[in-house]
Parts: C-alpha cells; sequence; structure tokens
C-alpha cells in the first residue's frame, strides 16, 4: 500500500513582514482560518496528509518561518518574540481576523509566543510537543541541543529534513547558517510563565509520553493555564476550555505523523 502524499495547495504566496518574506500555503476553504508552523528545520510538507484532514471542514494556512523552506534568511537572530509577531503579522497582511494557532516544537514556541503577545488574534491554540520553558526539556536534550551549529552540517545532511529543505529553498546553501541560528535560539534561555497563566484562549496541550519535554512539565504547563486543579465533577464536566492529551507510543520526533492527532485537533477546534 503506497504512503498517502498531501495534496498540492489551493493558493499560495508570500507575505511581507518585519522585512520577512513569509512563505504560506493555504488549503479548504470556510471556518476559522488555522495557521499551522512547523517544527525546527522543518516545512509545510513535514505535516504530510495532516494538513489535507484538518482542511476538510476550514481553510488551513501552513506557514514557513525565516530561514525555513522557500522562507529567505534575513540579517535578524531567531528569536521566538520575532517569529510570534511574524505571525500576527501575516495574519494582518492576509486579512484573516480571529485565527486558530496550531505549532509543533519550535513551531509551538512562536504559536504560544504570538498568542500572549497578541491575545486578540487568537481564538484557540493548540500546541503539540513545546514547553512553555526552556528547563522544560530533558537535559541531555538540552545538552545534544548544542549539536545545531554548521559543525554538524555533514551529519545531518543526510537527514530527511534536509532533502526537504534543499527540494524548495531559494538558498540551498544557507543551510549551515540556519543550523547556528537554530543553535543560538535553542540555547536562549526562556520562562513564559508570567504569559501563560494570562492566556485566556481554549488552548489544546499534546505531548508523546516518550517526548523530549518531562511529563513533570507538561502537568505544570496545564496547570499555569488553569486545567487539571480540581475535580471535573460527576456528570463529566470539564472546569476549563483548557485541554491536555499525551499520546501513547509516540516520541517528540514522530508524534507529528500520529494517527489520533488530526482527530484530537479538529475535535478541539470544533
Amino acid at each position: 500500500m503506497s504512503e498517502p502524499v498531501l495534496s498540492p495547495p489551493t493558493a499560495s504566496g508570500y507575505a511581507p513582514v518585519n522585512g520577512v518574506e513569509m512563505y504560506w500555503e493555504s488549503r479548504g476553504s470556510g471556518g476559522t482560518p488555522l495557521i499551522v508552523t512547523h517544527g525546527g528545520y522543518g516545512v509545510t510538507s513535514m505535516f504530510g496528509p495532516l494538513l489535507d484532514e484538518l482542511a476538510r471542514e476550514r481553510q488551513v494556512i501552513a506557514i514557513e518561518l525565516q530561514g525555513h523552506g522557500h522562507t529567505r534568511d534575513i540579517d535578524r537572530p531567531f528569536r521566538f518574540g520575532s517569529f510570534g509577531e511574524d505571525i500576527a503579522g501575516l495574519v494582518t497582511h492576509l486579512g484573516l481576523g480571529q485565527i486558530d494557532l496550531f505549532g509543533y516544537s519550535l513551531g509551538g514556541g512562536a504559536s504560544l509566543r504570538a498568542t500572549i503577545q497578541h491575545p486578540e488574534l487568537v481564538r484557540r491554540l493548540v500546541l503539540l510537543s513545546a514547553p512553555c520553558r526552556r528547563d522544560g526539556w530533558f537535559p541531555d536534550v538540552l545538552t545534544a541541543m548544542k549539536n545545531n551549529n554548521r559543525a554538524n552540517f555533514d551529519q545531518f545532511r543526510q537527514s530527511p529534513m534536509y532533502a526537504a529543505f534543499a527540494e524548495i529553498a531559494p538558498e540551498v546553501d544557507a543551510f549551515p547558517t540556519l543550523m547556528d541560528k537554530t543553535g543560538e535560539l535553542l540555547a536562549t534561555p526562556y520562562d513564559w510563565t508570567d504569559g501563560v497563566t494570562a492566556i485566556t484562549a481554549p488552548t489544546q496541550l499534546i505531548f508523546a509520553d516518550a517526548d523530549s519535554i518531562a511529563t513533570t512539565h507538561m502537568a505544570e504547563f496545564f496547570n499555569l493555564l488553569g486545567g487539571g486543579l480540581r475535580d471535573g465533577n460527576f456528570d463529566g464536566s470539564a472546569p476549563t476550555e483548557m485541554r491536555l492529551a499525551i499520546l501513547p507510543n509516540t516520541t517528540h520526533h514522530n508524534v507529528s505523523a500520529a494517527p489520533r492527532l488530526g482527530s484530537i485537533i479538529t475535535g478541539f477546534l470544533a
């Protein structure tokens, strides 16, 4: 049996935001637009047929952040706050009004910052395998993040992520710089506790049960949103609109392809 293939986008283009010509591609129509943001080194196609599943009953716009995929890099360091501003700028440029956000890993950090910085734009937020503090990652994962630099380019050149980048990037030789900037971003401390506690948009946190993020941090993140702080009542009514899902037998690296992921996201957004 052949692997499912992602359908071509119905529209695509570039949004001029904060000096970045951000690539976007759209599928589906109707409903509240959903902005989908890839993980580190990712491109829109990394989600595969999940984008089609999400677009069955709504417009889904997948984007590529600064220096990723079709989107050329500029002379600006990678910062989650800047990525959040870029997402907000794209929403304004496309005239989308209020939107939903779904971000994975690095894209989850960008989506979280967009929500904290521009709460008026976000109706609902879905974060996949993304912490709200840098120390939410396991210590050995933080150590491994130090390998994100051009010194390890020859090894990374063999990866599917590089192949996907090389197929579409306007400047294929920019990948070592992408590695350096990603490494600097991942080494920069952050703690968004105060911003998370101020979020009022219904938020769905999704993690793998063998994630790169500690389960204690998953619970703490959920608690900061106001979830999991008391019993949900005998009739099953939940005390908040915040949700937490942990997908079994998955890791940080394959959770975006988990079979149940699409139904969890679409059920929450509905």
